[in-house]
């Protein structure tokens, strides 16, 4: 068990206190150094739900809802799209598959959402992602079948 206060205790490096633990060598058995607690492991399934979810924040895309077993689903732009990722160490590749709003430029449309995604997701992850493929299932003008009358 760490003594009362060392949770509290200036990191080497961090501008205060010189560069070293004042004390460290008398913390006691239960002391650990800063770089030697391990790392932290993020699922695969936790990268695809970020993706999908920074995906779904964009105004333009969404995926697809309610059927079963893909029968009968219909598209929804408040639905959260389907990612899958490979991972390979620290580097992600990423598949997202969305429907979005026409009439949209696709293609800057894709591009866009590719560039948010891949800096959304390393920001929040630290995982590095290389690539990002994205994959449009639907279109929808969003009027829901009826026509504007002018």
């Amino acid at each position: 068990m760490n003594p009362p206060g060392a949770h509290a205790l200036p990191l080497p490096g961090d501008g205060a206190g010189g560069g070293s633990l004042p004390g460290a060598g008398d913390a006691g058995p239960g002391f650990v150094e800063t770089g030697t607690r391990g790392q932290t492991v993020l699922a695969a399934r936790v990268i695809e739900k970020i993706a999908a979810q920074v995906a779904s924040d964009e105004s333009s895309a969404g995926g697809s809802s309610g059927g079963f077993l893909g029968i009968g689903n219909r598209a929804d732009l408040s639905a959260r799209p389907k990612a899958s990722v490979e991972l390979a160490g620290n580097i992600a590749t990423l598949r997202v598959e969305v429907g979005m709003l026409y009439p949209v430029p696709l293609r800057q449309a894709t591009e866009a959402l590719r560039g948010r995604i891949r800096t959304r997701v390393t920001e929040l992850t630290g995982v590095d992602v290389r690539e990002v493929d994205i994959r449009i299932s639907w279109l929808t003008t969003g009027t829901n079948g009826r026509r504007r009358l002018l």
